[in-house]
């Protein structure tokens, strides 16, 4: 597989993670959901979770089961995240390498084009999901404000060498 197609998402959401809908996953027949924690679910450093973000996990783990799987090595952190959600989870995943995703999506008992992983990286998440075979959906980051800029100049390099090796980003519904 070329890596143009190991970084292009199934779906390019063109929203946080508050865009991703139960429509959404009727639509490609999903039902599990690997969550990366890290600006993809919080800004970094981050724990407590806006009211809109616990109402639509609720709202998502109705149709599909959902683990958290986070590169991030705070145990204490990731774990108070995924207990608010009161969802499973794994630190340290070491993405773009696929054990842990294998993990998770073999404990939610599915196969993995059944299961979508979601993330706010190319790199790390699209890049781990596509080689596992799973569904990806790139989602924009939630950041804090005062990591704009550090945030966009890696996020903008990650898409414009994903491009230049073949990926097209952009938006679905």
């Amino acid at each position: 597989m070329s890596w143009g197609k190991l970084l292009q998402p199934d779906l390019v959401l063109g929203d946080t993670i508050l865009g991703l809908t139960p429509e959404i996953l009727d639509r490609h027949q999903l039902r599990g959901l690997v969550l990366d924690v890290d600006d993809t679910l919080v800004p970094l450093n981050v724990i407590e979770l806006p009211e809109a973000l616990t109402t639509r996990i609720a709202e998502l783990r109705q149709q599909a089961q959902i683990w958290l799987v986070s590169n991030n090595i705070s145990e204490s952190r990731i774990g108070a995240i995924a207990e608010s959600l009161e969802v499973p989870y794994i630190t340290f995943a070491v993405k773009p390498f696929r054990r842990n995703l294998r993990k998770a999506v073999a404990a939610m008992n599915l196969p993995p084009e059944r299961v979508a992983m979601v993330g706010d990286r190319l790199f790390t998440d699209v890049l781990a999901g596509n080689r596992l075979g799973m569904f990806t959906i790139l989602v924009e980051p939630t950041i804090a404000p005062g990591e704009v800029a550090r945030h966009s100049k890696m996020r903008a390099f990650e898409v414009w060498f994903s491009q230049t090796l073949g990926a097209s980003l952009t938006q679905q519904k």
